[in-house]
């Protein structure tokens, strides 16, 4: 099956084809660093990360850019209320600077703690003010912006397909839709490119006035430009940013460029928490840190942020958490099983058996996860190859190629653990103990070490004369 995805620009599933051949060029949306992100941000950053491992495990050569906005994310969303990086800073007397790369580094820390592939590269919207105001400069004299006093607005009865991307009509914003009154406006809709406040703590000279910054759509159209050019093929980020942000995006990139900007928009689904909203002021806008206090670790997290199909909603619970962890104990079953038969000591007697399943499972696999990345479909079709190797249909030439087939599996979903495992000296010896203490029939002794290990988190199973463990 070719890899297809759901653009939400065209409201329909599209066989994925590139500007340019073998090459992709992907946007990430990035978070605004006024605060640490959640997992409910996670959820956007963890897709774009599924995404880009899948392309190239189709064999694209990726360029992935995933912006850090420092400047100009008002509170609203829109044109109004404070910046969130300044409106913090003001609260706590800091340099909005060291605030923005104190919350920029943990951003970051934690891509990495969740095994996230590092973008290419994370440019800052501080370090692009002289992109912007380019852009600004050419749509002013293009006649699809405007300058009242010292402020830039970008005029949307200009540009004639905006709304295309969120369904929304120019003629139905009105006031009091995300839009306040703001006489400076030719129309409600229209939106800022560069604003003007001499209180802000974060400004910039331009030919505008001394105590500029720009607006919050602006920045992601020049930095998508400067780092992957005028057209690219993806562009990504959270259900909330379809409108207002990407639809600006649209406006104004292609209104500077006058062709199109991105072939395809993907947007996640918002994650739910015990199957409601998630917010700070209910407590449950987990961190890493959060997930850690509870005792689960970051794998756990990555399975359950990636179990759902990212265009649906996905809640959130620890009961959830906790049947993750199930299930990646039942594939790191699979694969100490797949070692074993590829080593002749377990499994079918003929060593070619089960060539029919796996490439069953294989299959099942790649096509879902090039029908739109359907991630729930590819999970099962795992389980499916693991209730083949408990049933001893798999031969140990076939387990070498399943474990080959898992390599691929771990490099496009990030969560299999591969790497053999090893064991302390201390708990090999309690294993050997319990061994011993089996042959001479002490079944008391054998159950008390049983005990102890699985209070360690070592699973024993007694099979076929041996014992194998895992750790559960």
């Amino acid at each position: 099956m070719t890899f297809q995805v759901y653009n939400t620009l065209t409201k329909q599933k599209e066989v994925f084809r590139t500007l340019e051949e073998g090459k992709v060029r992907m946007y990430n949306c990035g978070p605004t660093v006024y605060a640490r992100i959640h997992i409910g941000n996670l959820r956007a950053f963890m897709f774009a990360d599924l995404l880009r491992r899948w392309l190239e495990h189709e064999g694209y050569e990726v360029c992935q850019i995933m912006n850090i906005t420092d400047v100009g994310h008002l509170t609203d969303d829109a044109d109004d209320g404070d910046d969130k990086l300044d409106a913090r800073a003001r609260r706590e007397g800091k340099d909005p600077y060291e605030i923005s790369r104190h919350f920029a580094d943990l951003f970051l820390d934690d891509l990495k703690r969740m095994e996230c592939l590092p973008a290419h590269h994370y440019p800052r919207a501080t370090d692009h003010i002289p992109e912007m105001l380019e852009m600004i400069d050419k749509l002013i004299a293009d006649g699809y912006a405007y300058q009242t006093g010292e402020n830039v607005y970008f005029e949307v009865g200009k540009f004639e397909h905006y709304g295309r991307l969120s369904g929304n009509k120019v003629d139905d914003l009105d006031a009091g839709n995300r839009i306040e009154v703001n006489q400076e406006k030719r129309a409600p809709a229209d939106f800022a490119l560069w604003k003007s406040d001499p209180s802000h703590l974060m400004k910039w000279e331009s030919r505008f006035g001394p105590d500029g910054f720009p607006g919050w759509h602006i920045e992601c159209s020049a930095m998508a430009r400067k780092h992957l050019g005028d057209r690219i093929d993806i562009h990504t980020g959270g259900e909330d940013n379809v409108f207002p942000h990407h639809e600006c995006e649209i406006a104004q990139s292609e209104a500077f460029t006058g062709e199109g900007f991105a072939t395809y928009w993907m947007h996640t689904k918002f994650l739910q928490v015990d199957g409601g909203k998630m917010g700070k002021s209910l407590g449950n806008a987990y961190t890493l840190d959060d997930i850690e206090a509870k005792h689960h670790d970051l794998r756990t997290l990555r399975y359950t942020l990636l179990r759902g199909h990212y265009r649906s909603p996905l809640n959130f619970t620890w009961d959830v958490m906790a049947d993750s962890a199930k299930a990646l104990e039942k594939l790191d079953d699979l694969v100490g099983r797949l070692r074993r038969i590829a080593a002749g000591e377990e499994g079918a007697q003929d060593a070619g058996a089960g060539q029919a399943e796996l490439d069953t499972c294989r299959s099942e696999f790649v096509d879902a996860m090039n029908d739109d990345l359907n991630t729930p479909r590819a999970l099962a079709s795992l389980h499916s190859l693991r209730d083949h190797a408990v049933q001893g249909r798999i031969g140990s030439a076939c387990g070498a190629s399943a474990l080959e087939f898992l390599g691929k599996v771990h490099g496009a979903l990030g969560f299999l653990r591969l790497e053999e495992d090893s064991l302390d000296a201390s708990i090999e010896a309690l294993i050997q103990e319990r061994l011993d203490a089996r042959n001479n029939k002490n079944w008391a002794r054998s159950d008390e070490i049983r005990d102890e290990l699985l209070a360690q988190g070592i699973l024993l199973e007694d099979t076929g004369g041996k014992t194998v463990w895992r750790r559960g």
